[in-house]
């Protein structure tokens, strides 16, 4: 193998791409090339690799073991193109640049409406933003791939740099005809006959809802399993149990009332937002503008939209 003289900037990144979409035809359409045009360059760079990087699964493609390696590599080479070029922008002191930001699925709730300010307050700026769950954003972060990450947890796995950006409320909720839901300050034990609906195991709100049990020495009747916030949501509204979500998964919810939040002793449970980049990144004048926009920004934006959810009805009249 001889890397430095086969493969091409190009190659990576139409890898990058068809490893992303696990699709020729995906790829060539984010491209703007024909999919015989981006199977022709795969082609070559699996000559030049030596190893196959695709296999053909039904109608589909999936990344071999030497594709799954090889994609992490690319995408180290083309952050850090990325970041030369961006760096030689900014000391042409060049107002434009491009911006990737990575969002744990919860953080999508609320994260376009900022990013959508930020777009419109600094016009020259392009972010592109990725929604995965932790285990992912954390390994983008390591072959950078996105320049900052919007996580619920301080990632101590990585040699990262989080700071806090808003505090992030964890309220019980259930059906809008629940029984209990114009009780105020009741215990949790009074919900020990309900079906609690939770996140899948390894989940940051998983975790949270745990937590309360213990702490609260609570074991709930029976408890079911989901793959997502809109799933319980669902299942919420639909009168199958109650539920620990995080406050900002509830925008819509709670607006028609098809959602009730109960006034349980300990609840809402405060966690919070961090934004992270990794301490060996620079992060460019983009980057920085935007870190500082969201430590400036995202706290009072949640508070405004969500706050009146967290008062009690007699504080709320007051």
């Amino acid at each position: 193998m001889n890397f430095v003289r086969s493969l091409t900037l190009r190659q990576l990144q139409i890898f990058v791409v068809a490893a992303r979409h696990l699709s020729y035809a995906r790829a060539a359409e984010e491209l703007h090339l024909t999919p015989p045009a981006v199977s022709m360059q795969l082609k070559q760079l699996e000559d030049n690799v030596g190893l196959p990087l695709f296999e053909r699964l039904g109608r589909g493609v999936a990344l071999t073991g030497a594709g799954e390696m090889l994609v992490h590599h690319a995408q180290r080479i083309l952050g850090e193109i990325k970041d030369a070029e961006a760096n030689l922008q900014g000391l042409l002191g060049a107002e434009t640049g491009q911006l990737s930001v990575g969002l744990v699925s919860t953080a999508k709730y609320f994260m376009p409406r900022l990013l959508a300010k930020f777009a419109q307050d600094n016009p020259g700026v392009e972010v592109q933003f990725t929604v995965g769950n932790r285990a992912g954003l954390l390994q983008k972060l390591q072959d950078n791939a996105i320049d900052l990450a919007v996580m619920g947890r301080i990632p101590v796995e990585i040699d990262a740099h989080a700071e806090p950006m808003a505090s992030h409320p964890y309220v019980l909720i259930a059906p809008a005809d629940h029984p209990l839901r114009a009780a105020r300050d009741f215990d949790l034990q009074e919900l020990r006959h309900e079906t609690f609906l939770l996140r899948e195991e390894g989940s940051g709100s998983r975790r949270v809802v745990e937590e309360m049990f213990k702490n609260h020495l609570f074991t709930p009747a029976r408890t079911i399993s989901m793959g997502s916030n809109e799933t319980i949501k669902q299942a919420v509204m639909a009168g199958m149990g109650v539920s620990l979500l995080s406050l900002h998964t509830l925008p819509l919810e709670l607006k028609t009332g098809e959602i009730s939040v109960l006034d349980v002793q300990g609840t809402p449970i405060e966690r919070t937002w961090y934004v992270v980049h990794m301490n060996s990144k620079r992060l460019l004048p983009a980057g920085q503008k935007f870190r500082s926009f969201l430590l400036d920004h995202a706290a009072p934006g949640l508070e405004q939209e969500y706050g009146v959810h967290l008062r009690r009805p007699e504080a709320a009249a007051s």
